[in-house]
């Protein structure tokens, strides 16, 4: 990406941004303006509810565990630290590595265990960047100064969770424990501070985590960058002699990387044949590294009785779940969580340690970071780096693109997230929701759901939308300004991400969206979302007016969320209304949107093109044995879909010049653009799609369950060379449950294998097809009845990360056989009739 110089403007103009700003013809720069920050909302007093015991009367912890089928635990308590740590141990049974390398990570001591580089030697410095990156956030530094002001319910779930861990590692023995990770050093007992840290960490993953090589590059002109001995002078590091090379690339942030998604339905008693509520989960989380779900099931008696899944460390309380009154679930929103500020540095400050806002001068802070490096076994030495920041946050530098000095510039990110402090509240109140009205009184009271849009249904048949993701307040102004300056406009475009001026206070912000700002909607008929905007939630109901921060309104839907609306029109069969059998069959039918929409005339094109060739590139192609391997495609993404693959090649060449006949319509968003228009470039397309999967070796008319597989790597990261059959769909062909290959970082150290893929495609040649590790995960469809929640769920890669244990495979196995859900055991007559385990475990023994 080319330097933002469209934003060097921004101070040219800033008397008409000033003059909208403050109502005043002869603003001058120097002048204070007439702005006053909002005034904050008086929040409304909490929902009367009973009060849930937060600590153990006599400071023992005690919690039993009884495990069914598939490793579930289910655990009682009679306190929520004792609750916590009953749930802190079942979790560390089956994931104890990814928790402790996490832990690691966001303590900064990766460089101290694992050396400067991700790749030893190469001087890609990643360790670097992410020890003083979350060293630049400050994350430890909040925890510590506020985890004593935190609610009790917090610090008694913190405490009891990390208390929990503890006790597995003490029982199992470090050695013991999933190969993985068994007898690293770094595999420690973690405390409520360390868990703490950790989820200040995981609220920065939409936002400022992004921008972690950004900070590291951060520093004025003339000023090296590089960290140098602790105990040398800064100006010197480049001149200082290091036992390692630190070359590393920083690049413009992908704020999404990892492509988080996820489908959520809430139907009413409009839309249910039994009338009650009714809740489909499908988030697509990857199912390697930190984000991997985990089941379990709570209860405190005359409290809480909440099962469901959560995202790896959350202590305690269930994230996509239902209790006997609500059932919720979340999708990753589109909403921003942050704003890069553009500061206006002060001419008259040689060091540019100081920027002007409002007319008046102020600092640009400095302060120094010390971390170890492992430089040779058993040896490390402390690196020292200085840490920028300012009142809108951490400096960050991007060469050519976001630099600091040169034009009198420089750039800041400030994160609505930073010391979020509410995450373990906000879920235990929807976890202990008795009724709607208390589940939505959850979001008043607090912004604990970072990233999230929620869909909710209850008993009674009501359903409740809401993207109370955390999202900057911004002023009028600033929102005005945002929408109709062209500068900032093209700016957006042109990043992917806001950027505002920071040189007057007008454009900052200082706390989230209130509740009453947020995008909702109520109802008895359905609720949706499939990673597009709140915009259509409800087809019926568009919603508008809310920030735009949160998304675009009138825009072009993916092929996915189409499927969605498609689905919720004609997958419940003649009557309208769907029963839990409809619902799980729309998820997991594997249909494909594009496939319907332009299968037979693709057909028609191909088979009246014959055996003439198509040239793609000066290379003659002859599409006839692709054409006739297409017309046995059976249009799903099931095991036994011959020629699937074949299409959904095509998809990805379709995709990078779609070829519609009509245009998308903002008055027709769930069925524009439409009808595959008739031109050669088609043509070329499927012929590309012919010569990709012959390039894998793969036979065109090759049945989708062996071409599409899982594969478990070895505690050391090498593959198994079993590859478990795998239906579904994907993204670029519009499917609804869908799965990819995922090669990227994956959040942790621990090993792992992946597939090279070929270019504009996830199909690899040395994979010899797709090798899926990321996509449905947590699936569950819980249906209200007269008699409590009814559901069936799955965790497609199943409890355990550890290789070779019970729960490592057993639902992957199901689900291969054939997509699939399970009962979920909720209720104490099902627990007791499936129980496969159970431990009482008390703290000091």
């Amino acid at each position: 990406m080319s330097k933002l110089r469209l934003l060097k403007p921004i101070s040219l103009l800033s008397f008409s941004i000033l003059l909208s700003a403050c109502g005043n013809g002869d603003f001058k720069y120097n002048s204070q303006p007439s702005f006053e920050p909002p005034t904050p909302e008086v929040p409304q007093p909490p929902m009367p509810v009973d009060v849930v015991p937060a600590f153990a009367p006599d400071g023992q912890l005690s919690a039993n565990i009884r495990w069914t089928d598939f490793g579930v635990p289910h655990v009682k308590a009679d306190n929520l630290e004792s609750l916590a740590y009953g749930v802190g141990y079942a979790f560390a049974r089956d994931n104890i590595c990814i928790l402790a390398d996490q832990i690691l990570k966001y303590n900064s001591e990766r460089a101290k265990y694992y050396g400067p580089d991700m790749v030893p030697g190469s001087g890609d410095s990643e360790h670097l960047i992410s020890d003083f990156g979350f060293l630049t956030l400050d994350i430890r530094n909040i925890a510590q100064n506020s985890i004593r002001g935190m609610s009790a319910n917090s610090q008694a779930m913190l405490s009891g969770y990390a208390q929990g861990y503890n006790k597995y590692l003490a029982d199992t023995g470090a050695e013991n424990i999933d190969p993985a990770c068994a007898g690293q050093p770094w595999v420690q007992p973690i405390s409520d501070l360390d868990m703490l840290t950790y989820s200040l960490g995981i609220a920065h993953l939409p936002g400022a985590a992004n921008f972690l090589g950004a900070m590291f590059a951060a520093a004025p002109e003339g000023e090296s960058f590089l960290p140098f001995p602790k105990g040398s002078k800064a100006a010197k590091a480049a001149a200082v002699e290091l036992p390692f090379k630190i070359d590393p690339k920083v690049t413009m942030p992908e704020i999404n990387e990892q492509e988080l998604g996820s489908n959520g339905w809430g139907l009413g008693k409009d839309k249910t044949a039994n009338g009650k509520g009714m809740v489909l989960a499908n988030p697509h989380f990857p199912h390697t590294g930190n984000l991997r779900f985990w089941q379990f099931h709570s209860t405190i008696p005359g409290y809480m009785n909440v099962m469901g899944g959560s995202l790896m460390g959350v202590p305690g309380v269930v994230n996509i779940g239902f209790n006997e009154n609500v059932a919720w679930t979340h999708t990753f929103s589109t909403a921003e969580h942050f704003v890069l500020y553009q500061l206006t540095l002060n001419e008259g400050d040689p060091s540019q340690l100081s920027q002007v806002v409002d007319g008046v001068n102020r600092p640009i802070t400095r302060r120094e970071l010390v971390i170890d490096v492992a430089v040779a076994p058993g040896q490390t030495i402390q690196l020292a780096k200085n840490r920028y920041s300012t009142h809108q946050g951490p400096m960050v530098v991007v060469p050519g693109a976001f630099e600091w000095g040169p034009d009198g510039d420089a750039y800041a990110i400030k994160d609505a997230n930073t010391a979020n402090l509410d995450i373990v509240d906000h879920w235990l109140a929807m976890n202990l929701a008795t009724n709607m009205d208390e589940f939505k009184q959850a979001f008043r009271d607090h912004d604990g759901v970072i990233f999230n849009n929620t869909m909710a249904a209850d008993r009674e048949g009501s359903v409740f939308y809401i993207d109370d993701s955390t999202v900057p307040f911004l002023t009028d102004t600033a929102i005005t300004e945002l929408t109709t300056n062209p500068l900032l406009i093209g700016a957006k475009q042109q990043a992917g991400f806001t950027i505002l001026p920071a040189f007057i206070s007008a454009f900052d912000f200082d706390r989230p969206v209130p509740f009453e700002q947020a995008p909702k909607y109520s109802g008895t008929d359905y609720v949706q979302n499939s990673n597009d905007s709140f915009w259509l939630t409800n087809a019926q109901a568009p919603i508008t007016g809310v920030s735009p921060l949160y998304g675009q309104v009138d825009n072009q839907q993916s092929l996915r969320s189409r499927m969605a609306h498609k689905l919720l029109a004609d997958a419940a069969g003649s009557d309208g209304l769907f029963t839990p059998e409809e619902v799980e069959q729309a998820l997991l039918g594997n249909r494909n949107y594009l496939g319907e929409a332009v299968l037979s005339d693709l057909l028609a094109m191909c088979q009246n093109q014959g055996n003439t060739p198509v040239n793609v590139d000066g290379q003659n192609v002859d599409i006839s044995a692709g054409c006739s391997a297409l017309a046995q495609w059976d249009g799903t993404m099931n095991l036994n879909s011959s020629a699937g693959h074949l299409f959904r090649e095509f998809a990805f060449q379709f995709n990078l010049a779609p070829q519609w006949q009509n245009d998308f319509d903002p008055a027709n968003p769930i069925t524009t653009p439409n009808t595959l228009a008739a031109t050669p470039e088609v043509l070329t397309q499927f012929a590309r799609a012919i010569m990709t999967v012959e390039s894998a070796g793969i036979a065109l008319d090759e049945v989708l369950g062996t071409v599409q597989f899982v594969e478990r790597s070895t505690p050391d990261g090498q593959a198994t060379g079993v590859k478990i059959p795998w239906a579904g769909a994907h993204n670029i062909e519009g499917g609804f449950n869908v799965f990819r290959a995922a090669t990227s970082n994956n959040g942790t150290l621990l090993p792992r294998h992946t597939y090279p893929t070929l270019p504009n495609t996830m199909m690899s040649v040395e994979g010899e097809g797709y090798h899926i590790n990321y996509g449905s995960s947590w699936m569950t469809v819980v249906n209200f009845t007269d008699e409590g929640p009814v559901a069936r769920g799955l965790l497609s890669y199943s409890q355990s990360h550890a290789f070779g244990a019970d729960h490592n495979l057993d639902q992957t196995m199901l689900y291969s056989q054939q997509p699939q859900l399970r009962p979920l055991r909720f209720t104490e007559e099902d627990i007791e009739n499936n129980k496969i385990g159970e431990i009482t475990i008390t703290s000091g023994q």
